[in-house]
């Protein structure tokens, strides 16, 4: 290829340029795996550059590793998962310091527990409200890169398959931080930590050279580069390095979309995802249906709390009340519906863990019936969960209708109701009466129930002010 990075230099100069910089010091290496072209690029030359060193030069460890945010596409998990076990097994076969991970976020942190358990709204596509990244990719993976520093005690070099020319914007972020003559940088939020970008300088041509011109496509684990060809060809992904053919025999690219969580709502259209419906995997439809669903709801009334979870308020420059989180029966009904796709997909789309999670979270807001999730599991799949019998309502059901009708009867908030008893019941067993009323006190005076004297208060200040 024109300007081919094959055409002014060589696998084994930058071969070469890995070796020296893992041979220059004896801090443990860490790579970001996630299974794409780059990634797997730095991971097969620094393989190979393992190889060419003799056993006892292979002084220190090298960790890989892989988040899975638990709503990746299935198809790139699966291929993911893949990947991850051949190349722990070629490791051990070949002799390798190589340890492969993969991390997940913790299940009360997961998207599913924000969303259905916390009532998180799905992140919006202008970004304003972008809060998954941080949560299911970043700190999973910056909390294992943690717990290896402290295992190892000593600072760690993070191999990174970023490269300048992948966009303009992360050019001016790569340059920005590298340091004059170095070829390590410092890690931006982990402290003791630097990132080393083995290909930072490859094109995309360069990439696909590498992976698909030597060594004739194969890894050195035993895969096949030919089947990421075939995925980013299915994603319609625009990363491919050939153009195709379409039915209609015209050429075509393979367009512009990157692989991502299949339920993410940042993007109007998720070209991945439709992409592979596109070519044949039909078995995606649900997941889909699904995202468009629940992107659907996201922004109606009906659907979403008029205050935020600490009970703060808000008004829009229209004066309607702005939107808090999802209601307790949008997150069901979000339950419900996913659970419906799972059963559709007959692959595991929210972990148990997760429900567990979640479960408790609503132990802790509104249900005094401590059955709710559990019930809607069962009466959705025919199975108990593990923790299913050991459920007991707080308060019987009868005597909650009668909370209920009596909040009604009064004009009392049914939820304010509701947390006072499980306040008392969360603080019972505590010797110092303080801590249950500071925590009373707390929810008697949150915002939303007392708004409107607010307001009136603040008016009057106003017309005093003026007068």
């Amino acid at each position: 290829m024109a300007n081919s990075f094959f055409n002014e230099n060589t696998i084994n100069d930058l071969i070469d340029e890995i070796r020296y910089v893992y041979q220059s010091d004896d801090r443990p290496w860490i790579i970001g795996y996630s299974g794409g072209k780059d990634s797997t690029t730095v991971v097969e030359l620094v393989y190979e550059m393992l190889m060419s060193l003799p056993s006892t030069s292979r002084h220190k460890n090298v960790y890989i590793i892989s988040s899975d945010t638990l709503i990746e596409n299935p198809l790139i998990k699966i291929y993911l998962s893949k990947m991850n076990r051949l190349l722990g097994e070629a490791a051990e076969k070949d002799a390798l310091p190589i340890k492969s991970f993969m991390v997940t976020p913790e299940p009360n942190n997961t998207f599913w527990t924000n969303v259905i358990g916390k009532g998180f709204p799905t992140p919006r596509m202008n970004g304003t409200f972008r809060w998954c990244t941080d949560r299911l990719k970043i700190k999973p993976s910056a909390d294992k890169i943690k717990e290896i520093m402290a295992d190892e005690g000593k600072e760690v070099v993070v191999l990174l398959g970023v490269r300048k020319a992948e966009s303009i914007a992360r050019k001016r972020r790569i340059e920005g931080r590298e340091l004059a003559n170095r070829l390590l940088n410092r890690h931006e939020t982990i402290q003791n930590a630097y990132v080393y970008n083995p290909i930072v300088e490859l094109t995309t041509d360069d990439v696909w050279d590498v992976l698909l011109e030597h060594n004739d496509g194969k890894t050195p684990w035993g895969s096949d580069n030919n089947e990421l060809v075939a995925l980013y060809s299915d994603a319609d992904s625009g990363e491919c390095p050939f153009a195709g053919m379409s039915n209609s025999g015209q050429t075509q690219s393979c367009g512009q979309s990157r692989f991502g969580c299949w339920v993410c709502t940042v993007v109007k259209d998720d070209k991945s995802l439709k992409g592979f419906i596109k070519t044949g995997h039909r078995e995606l439809i649900p997941l889909a249906e699904f995202r468009s669903w629940i992107m659907d709801i996201r922004d109606k009334s009906e659907y979403r709390e008029k205050k935020h979870r600490d009970g703060s308020v808000y008004q829009t420059k229209d004066g309607n009340m702005g939107y808090g989180p999802f209601t307790w029966e949008a997150r069901k009904l979000i339950l419900q519906k996913l659970l419906e796709t799972q059963s559709k997909m007959d692959y595991e789309l929210i972990t148990i863990d997760e429900l567990k999670a979640i479960d408790e979270i609503w132990d802790n807001e509104l249900d005094l019936s401590r059955r709710t999730l559990v019930d809607l599991y069962f009466d959705l799949t025919g199975t108990r969960l593990p923790w299913d019998e050991y459920k007991e309502a707080l308060v019987d059901k009868e005597t909650v209708e009668q909370i209920d009708s009596l909040c009604n009867e009064h004009d009392v908030p049914t939820e304010l109701v509701r947390n006072l008893i499980l306040s008392v019941y969360k603080n019972k067993n505590y010797s110092n009466p303080k801590i249950l009323r500071k925590d009373l006190e707390r929810l008697i005076s949150q915002q939303w129930l007392h708004f409107e004297i607010i307001k009136e208060m603040e008016n009057e200040n106003m017309q005093t002010k003026t007068e």
